[in-house]
């Protein structure tokens, strides 16, 4: 589908490039194997957005300083603390019976936001990126349409030619002396579902892990970190590739279908762009990059959001799940409130 009748204007930042003068937005990912160069939204269910933009200009960081800022006691959440040590206490139960063996449960916080300022998502952007950098950060501003500003610190997906790369993130905590055997092992078994998501679209044998549970020093905290890669099958689209691994596993659980199903019967609200994916793909050269889009807010009805969330095995505790979604989020959360 093309978005006809309206003029649509935006702008976008990723991978060192300001990208403005959008000229094309499409749900149909089989641009991305045509021509140019194009932003690409993947909200954890729904249609994707493709937008093609004509200039791009190779700048580090984004200049937008119109941040108004939100207090920080302004944030509600989907799942209050009861709530969500009820949920984790659930998850175990079906981890017990069988059903699965892990469940990323997540929470959406949010705020009111009626500010007319625009771009507003770019300023919040802008300090993010000096204030909390991280590897695949991404911001687009399409007012009406897309509004978001991620700082994640997680690949979903790197293309180039035909080789594939997915890099998931398990396990999280203050410090590396506080990481237990139970986020390694979250890290394993997702890696064994992104292998199988892989191998769908890559060639026999061609999948391997490159590297497993490596250590990550972000702002405020660690991640246990791995990388697996394969090569394509000869005329594989983006299409296929994204239908084979999306949602990414580190976010839904495994298996994956199984993790899906009790996500959508737990958590009361849509996660949107959360849990999704934002990114880049020159379908000219083959190449593209796209994050898993956690630490990540939107603008969206003249409210802020914000998610946060973490893997539930049945070594969880419900009390340490809980401070490990707030671990992940109060830095942000500062942030935003222009406490930094």
């Amino acid at each position: 589908m093309k978005f006809k009748g309206k003029n649509y204007e935006g702008s976008a930042w990723v991978n060192g490039f300001f990208a403005t003068n959008l000229v094309e937005i499409t749900t149909d990912l089989a641009v991305l194997d045509s021509k140019g160069w194009w932003f690409v939204v993947l909200p954890f269910k729904g249609l994707p957005l493709c937008f093609k933009f004509a200039n791009l200009e190779k700048t580090k960081f984004l200049e937008y300083p119109n941040w108004p800022g939100v207090s920080l006691e302004s944030w509600t959440s989907s799942l209050d603390k009861a709530t969500y040590i009820k949920t984790v206490d659930s998850i175990r139960t079906s981890i017990s019976l069988g059903d699965v063996y892990q469940v990323n449960l997540c929470r959406v916080l949010s705020t009111d936001f009626d500010y007319m300022i625009p771009n507003a998502i770019l300023g919040l952007g802008s300090i993010l990126q000096r204030s909390n950098p991280a590897p695949y950060s991404a911001c687009i501003s399409v007012p009406g349409l897309v509004e978001i500003s991620s700082a994640s610190p997680e690949l979903f997906l790197k293309r180039k030619g035909n080789k594939i790369i997915s890099s998931p993130i398990k396990g999280t905590a203050a410090n590396a002396l506080e990481l237990k055997p139970k986020d390694r092992a979250e890290n394993i078994m997702i890696v064994d579902l992104v292998r199988n998501d892989l191998g769908k679209v890559c060639d026999y044998g061609s999948v391997h892990v490159t590297d497993l549970c490596r250590l990550e020093q972000h702002p405020g905290l660690v991640h246990l970190v791995s990388d697996v890669e394969g090569n394509l099958k000869s005329g594989i689209s983006w299409q296929e590739i994204i239908d084979a691994s999306f949602p990414p596993g580190s976010v839904t659980g495994t298996p994956k279908e199984a993790a899906l199903e009790l996500i959508d019967a737990l958590e009361p609200v849509e996660r949107s762009i959360y849990c999704g994916g934002l990114g880049w793909v020159d379908a000219d050269r083959q190449q593209g990059e796209i994050n898993v889009a956690i630490r990540s807010f939107w603008i969206q009805d003249s409210k802020l959001y914000f998610g946060t969330g973490g893997a539930i095995t049945w070594d969880s505790t419900p009390e340490g799940e809980w401070e490990e979604t707030e671990l992940k989020a109060t830095r942000l959360i500062n942030i935003a409130a222009n406490n930094f």
